[in-house]
């Protein structure tokens, strides 16, 4: 019974198929090949300018890495050294501040001496 569901469905199969086949053309079925082989081709020159152009920025970064490791290094330790200044700054500035409470204008007072003029305001 197994056998002859199969042909069956091999003969129904085969039916269809030829049916299909009626009903495209072989012309355009050839033309459809054509662009298919047309773009084909253009993605495997596609994926061969990728491949080159993966492997150049690779050479690139390899050179760069270096120097983007070192000069990471660099930045942080100042960033370090700076937040060290400016803690001491602070610190120095609270010092004064408490021994000389008037060493430090406040904001109006600062306004009021500071007379030159702003160089990024058109006039």
């Amino acid at each position: 019974m197994a056998e002859s569901e199969e042909e069956s469905r091999r003969a129904a199969s085969k039916e269809v198929s030829r049916e299909l086949k009626t009903l495209i053309n072989g012309d355009d079925l050839d033309s459809l090949k054509q662009l298919q082989y047309i773009i084909l081709g253009r993605l495997q020159d596609s994926n061969a300018v990728m491949s080159h152009f993966n492997e150049y920025s690779e050479n690139c970064f390899a050179e760069v890495a270096g120097d983007f490791s070192r000069n990471t290094g660099l930045l942080k330790s100042m960033k370090l050294d700076l937040d060290y200044i400016f803690q001491k700054l602070r610190s120095m500035k609270a010092k004064i501040l408490a021994t000389y409470p008037d060493a430090f204008p406040d904001e109006s007072t600062i306004e009021a001496l500071d007379r030159r003029p702003d160089l990024e305001m058109p006039q």
